[in-house]
């Protein structure tokens, strides 16, 4: 008896893998996969969760007009919970094991570095839509956030200027890992290309997750009261900008006497924050929810119609929009179009039909994928934060600006090759 019920379960589990084994393939051939990668937990998931949303928005927009090839799209969302060595296992999975035609996601640096090789190794599609520190190129990623020449050099130029206060000191205040500590050697080496000293220039940086910035605040004041007009460059990334931006309202830090530019803090960041003591800090970016144009109006109409309907926490009631989710949807708009142009969801066709895409962005500017360097060409904007947590546009370029992914103001970088080599 028991011989006879445990054949009868072995044939039971035999019949059920062979019809799951028959309804993969079938399923796989009705969809196109995408892959979202990003924290969702975790110190970055306060950045990091409303681009996964982004893609779903747009995922569902695309699906709406018929999808892509005659197949819908089908989202795979995976949480790598801000641990970084986690997010090369994930994209491995999504990749290997979901079969993903592209995946959407990272945030820092560090998560970006830890899947590179897997997506190089496996020839899988990455696009990555936060600014970042360059000093990379690969085959297998667009790049459609900001290099330092499209966010961070500009941001200081305008801190020199007269308009932005002709700063003559400079503290740079950053999260302890690659992107800030790149960047920072970026705007070292253009503010002494400036005539600033080494004594005008203060680097701090902290751990992920950091909360007490009493310490820290009180040296930026310090410095800033030996005579020359000073200005913090933050490179702070995830839930550390909230305290750090409430221990500046504490300590009466105004922008009038030492203004902040941050690279990593837009309005989605400033939600947990009372903004009225920050009136006048700045961030730079290549989008503000509150520019004015049709493609941006158009854009906000679509993520509060979704953002409500959807019930995403915090932006059912109040949606915002910000820098990397206009990347994000930039991004998988062009990819889009690139797979109708290949029609083919095959990496190298996609790659070969990414060069030179356009997109009409919110931003208010033709968005162009550069035909050598996998980076858009964007514009910059630099923003006073206002009471409300937007904010209100005071400088910008006439025009998208080409990215430099090698810096010229690292000396090593001369001569090299402004496209990625293909493998």
């Amino acid at each position: 008896m028991k011989f006879s019920r445990r054949v009868f379960s072995l044939s039971l589990s035999a019949l059920s893998l062979g019809l799951v084994g028959l309804s993969l393939p079938a399923h796989a051939a009705d969809t196109i996969k995408v892959g979202v990668l990003h924290s969702l937990s975790g110190t970055m998931a306060i950045s990091e969760t409303v681009l996964k949303d982004t893609v779903l928005m747009a995922i569902e927009e695309i699906n709406a007009k018929g999808g892509l090839l005659g197949k819908k799209l089908e989202p795979v969302v995976v949480d790598p919970a801000s641990n970084w060595p986690l997010f090369a296992e994930k994209a491995k999975q999504l990749i290997a094991q979901d079969k993903v035609a592209v995946v959407f996601g990272c945030w820092t640096s560090v998560s970006r570095k830890s899947v590179l090789p897997v997506f190089e190794e496996l020839n899988s599609l990455l696009f990555y839509p936060v600014q970042y520190e360059g000093e990379e190129l690969s085959k297998n990623v667009f790049y459609t956030g900001a290099a330092p020449n499209q966010q961070a050099i500009p941001a200081v130029e305008y801190l020199m200027s007269k308009d932005g206060g002709s700063a003559k000191r400079f503290v740079l205040l950053g999260t302890d890992y690659v992107y800030p500590r790149t960047t920072n050697k970026i705007l070292r080496s253009f503010l002494k290309s400036k005539g600033v000293a080494d004594a005008d220039i203060m680097e701090e940086y902290t751990p992920f997750g950091h909360s007490d910035y009493q310490g820290i605040i009180a040296k930026i004041k310090k410095f800033s009261a030996e005579g020359k007009k000073t200005a913090v460059i933050s490179t702070i990334n995830g839930d550390s900008n909230v305290p750090f931006y409430k221990e500046l309202g504490n300590q009466g830090l105004k922008a009038t006497d030492v203004p902040v530019v941050a690279f990593s803090v837009g309005e989605e960041e400033l939600r947990g924050v009372d903004a009225k003591p920050l009136v006048g800090h700045l961030a730079a970016w290549n989008y503000f929810m509150s520019l004015k144009n049709p493609a941006n109006t158009e854009f906000v109409a679509k993520w509060s119609a979704y953002a409500k309907a959807k019930a995403i926490p915090g932006h059912k009631d109040k949606p915002l929009t910000n820098d990397p989710m206009e990347a994000t949807y930039i991004g998988i708009n062009m990819w889009a179009q690139a797979v109708k142009k290949a029609g083919s969801t095959d990496t190298d066709k996609v790659i070969a039909a990414m060069s030179g895409q356009t997109f009409k962005a919110p931003g208010g500017f033709t968005s162009t994928m550069d035909a050598k360097n996998h980076h858009l060409h964007k514009p910059v904007f630099i923003g006073e934060v206002k009471a409300d947590g937007q904010f209100n546009v005071v400088w910008k370029t006439p025009g998208p600006v080409k990215a430099q992914p090698w810096s010229p103001y690292i000396p090593e970088n001369k001569g090299k090759k402004d496209e990625p080599a293909s493998k």
